[in-house]
Parts: C-alpha cells; structure tokens; sequence
C-alpha cells in the first residue's frame, strides 16, 4: 500500500517559525536536520503556506540529495485562478519556488464547499494525470475539509486518485463540522490510504482545559498534550503518514520524543482519550453543524459555517490567535460586517441560532 515505505510521521510546512516578518531560513533547517536525523523523510507544503515552498528549497532541497526525502505540495486552483491555464500554471511555479525537479504527493488543495467544483470547471483532473503519466509527480490525492457524503460521491467520480489528506484529531473525531471519524472511514472504505493533517487542531489540543491534562496526567505525568493528540492519530490504520505543523526547535524534540520509537495507544490511554473528548464536547460553543442551508440565497456570499467555526475555537479553546487565523480563512470571499441582517440565514437555521447577533460578536471580536 502507498505509504508502506514511509514512517508514520510527516513535517506539516504550514506553521514554520517566523523572523521579521518572513519564514526562520536558518531555525527550519536545523529542525530538517533533527527530523532527517530521527529517519523521518515526508516534507508537506504548499503555494498558500505564504513562503514555506520558498523557504523549504533553502532548508531542504538545496542541502540533501533529491532522493533522501519525500516533498508534497499542493495546487489551490480557487485561490485566484481565472482560467484553466492559470491554475495549471501554479504547478509550474512551485516546482520554481522548491527546486524540486519533481514532487512525490502532488495534492489538489482543500476540497469541499465550493472549491470542489472549481477543480471540476478547469478540468484538473486530467491535467493531475497527464502530470504522473509526465514523471512530473509520483502520486496523486487531495486535501479535503467537508462532509463525508460529499468526500463519497468524489472519490466515486474520481478512481484515479491515490490517498486522501484529511483533518483527523481525536476532538473532531465525532463531531458534525469536522467529521473527522466518518470522513476516514469513507476513504478507507475506498480502499485509500490517508494522510493526516491537523492532529493537534492547529495547537488546540496542547492548550486543553486542567480538567482534561489531569486525565492525560494520571497516565503518564511527563508526557506532554501534543503527544497525545499525535499518538491518537498515528494509532489508525492504513495512513501515508501524520504531520505536525511544528514551529520551533523545542517542538520538533517533543515531537520526535514519541514518535522515533512510536507506539500505539493501548486500550487504558483510548479510553482517557475518549474521557478527554467528552469534556471537549461540553465546553461552550455556537452549535452550527455546518449544514450550509444558511448560505443558500446569502445575498453578500458570507461563510457563516466557517465563520462561526472560527468563532468556536475561541469559545472553546480561549485561542484568540488560532480564532483570527480560521477567521482570515473564513472571510475571503465577504466578512462578517458585511452582514446586512437580512434575516433569511435565521429562518433557514435548523439549529435555530441567531445568526445576526452571532455575525456581529464575531466581527466585534475577530475582525
């Protein structure tokens, strides 16, 4: 299966450290030295990661031999892209921005919602095919951030493709806007292999209640939140691989911590994993399924699902900076202001939620 000769754990390029303004060249090549030296090869980036393909040539590609390391990288034809040329032409702009002569998971980005059908109205498709058939990638998939009949019907349409990037941690493992459980069974229900993004939900799972680092505590006092969250990932069945967006040095020692030697959780550790996930369950939150009937007929095109899913990490979480970040995500097409409260959101909620007031805490609080 594909993924057999890959270890189980992946460098997510995403969250890389910063300074002035721009990705640390010097701190993320000392931590691809530490993970290239715990035997970890599997690099993950991406055109919409700001300067991460850039940063990973001068890091990675031009320090190792080509044949040392795996690199993905990802083709987000809805972010900009006007014609079929021009969201065919990313791809030849991050092979320009790495280096890297060839990429060995070439991923269309962020499937679901209305992204999907943009890969479809520029017929992407046949171009990710004619692009393995050119040696220019080894293998073929897609992230995907939507529900699971959606991620079915797909992979119905689309036999070529080879493994699915999915968000998988163990707090989204049940819940309606993640769906992290359903949406991994439907890929291995295809018989895919899946890679794992966002085990620790973007840090919010090292920043946990007391409540839920005592369960964790009572089991193994040193063992820190993020390798809990990893492990919980890294347990599943029929995985590429799981990555962790590390962004310091002392991430990537914890990280490969647990990791180098990993062991699955065992039955005592799934079960304060589940305690945990029903405290998480219970913390304060907007409760949108993110069923998107709201949307239908939004005269200003506003993404309330994803826009109160921002909200939420910051109910829950008390992430501020994780909340602004989904946020700025959320709102590229129209932001919460633009609301003109209308009403017609509300009376399609099955939820009944006041979505009006909700859009306007959100602005107030992440704009």
């Amino acid at each position: 299966m594909l993924g057999d000769n890959i270890k189980n754990f992946g460098f997510g390029l995403m969250r890389l450290p910063q300074k002035d303004g721009k990705s640390d060249v010097e701190e993320t090549s000392r931590m691809v030295d530490m993970f290239l030296d715990a035997g970890f090869t599997y690099f993950d980036t991406a055109r919409a990661y700001g300067d991460s393909e850039e940063t990973i040539r001068k890091a990675l590609v031009e320090r190792y031999p080509r044949d040392s390391y795996q690199l993905a990288t990802k083709n987000a034809a809805w972010m900009g892209a006007k014609t079929a040329e021009e969201a065919r032409a990313m791809f030849d702009t991050s092979l320009e921005n790495t280096g890297a002569g060839y990429f060995d998971f070439y991923l269309a980005h962020n499937l679901g919602d209305y992204r999907t059908a943009v890969f479809d109205k520029f017929d992407m498709w046949d171009f990710f095919k004619d692009l393995k058939k050119q040696g220019k990638i080894k293998h073929f998939g897609f992230s995907y951030h939507d529900k699971a009949d959606k991620l079915d019907k797909i992979l119905d349409e689309h036999p070529e493709v080879e493994f699915v990037q999915l968000q998988i941690n163990y707090a989204d493992w049940e819940t309606e806007t993640v769906q992290s459980r359903a949406c991994y069974e439907t890929v291995r229900k295809h018989g895919l292999p899946v890679t794992i993004m966002e085990p620790v939900k973007g840090g919010m799972l090292v920043n946990v209640p007391d409540e839920v680092k005592k369960i964790f505590a009572e089991l193994d006092p040193d063992a820190s939140m993020a390798s809990w969250a990893i492990r919980f990932a890294a347990s599943l069945d029929g995985l590429v691989t799981v990555l962790s967006g590390m962004s310091s040095v002392e991430q990537m020692k914890d990280n490969l911590s647990f990791m180098k030697d990993f062991k699955p959780l065992d039955e005592k550790e799934l079960a304060a994993v589940a305690k945990a996930r029903g405290i998480i369950e219970k913390l304060p939150r907007i409760p949108c399924t993110s069923c998107h009937y709201c949307m239908e007929g939004c005269p200003q095109n506003i993404n309330i699902p994803g826009i109160i899913e921002a909200m939420n990490y910051k109910l829950m979480y008390k992430d501020l900076a994780a909340a602004k970040n989904s946020y700025v995500w959320a709102t590229r097409r129209a932001k919460a202001s633009d609301c003109i409260a209308c009403g017609q959101c509300e009376a399609a909620c099955p939820q009944h939620i006041s979505i009006i007031d909700e859009l306007k805490k959100c602005a107030d609080e992440l704009e």
